[in-house]
């Protein structure tokens, strides 16, 4: 396999309530960032941030529900919480990046339909930064099912 695809340890992953988690062995992905219109609306956000693998490499505990977004690819996600966790076409699943176990390697390899890009991207690289405040993470009760 080839395309930008690199040997990746086996990893997993799930949505937020714990209802679908998902299990892939140890092989060849291909870590992206995908730009397009239609990526952007699936994840609500500026991006998609994406780990491909061979379907028959993926192995379920819960069933996730699946739409149909194109003619030639499938949106899966979880039909509890709404997690959205990945991009189907015939033999690959693309996996969201924020969907995998907090720790597993994610290097995108290229960005993809950069036509797409929205434009306000590259400032957030200046844009100053800063963490939670101590005091209000104390307060935060997540309903969150733990990852693994």
């Amino acid at each position: 396999m080839d395309r930008g695809f690199t040997e990746h340890p086996a990893f997993g992953g799930g949505c937020q309530c714990g209802a679908v988690r998902y299990r892939v062995t140890a092989g060849p992905a291909k870590d992206c960032v995908c730009h397009c219109r239609m990526c952007q609306r699936a994840t609500g956000n500026a991006f998609a941030p994406l780990v491909e693998v061979q379907a028959d490499r993926v192995s379920w505990e819960g069933a996730p529900a699946e739409w149909a977004s194109s003619n030639v690819a499938w949106r899966g996600f979880c039909p509890t919480c709404g997690t959205p966790l990945y991009f189907r076409s015939d033999d690959t699943i693309e996996f969201m990046a924020g969907s995998l176990v907090q720790g597993t390697p994610f290097n995108p390899a290229y960005n993809a339909s950069v036509e797409s890009r929205v434009g306000w991207l590259d400032a957030l690289t200046h844009a100053p930064s800063r963490t939670t405040d101590p005091a209000i993470l104390a307060e935060v009760r997540t309903l969150q099912a733990p990852e693994g």
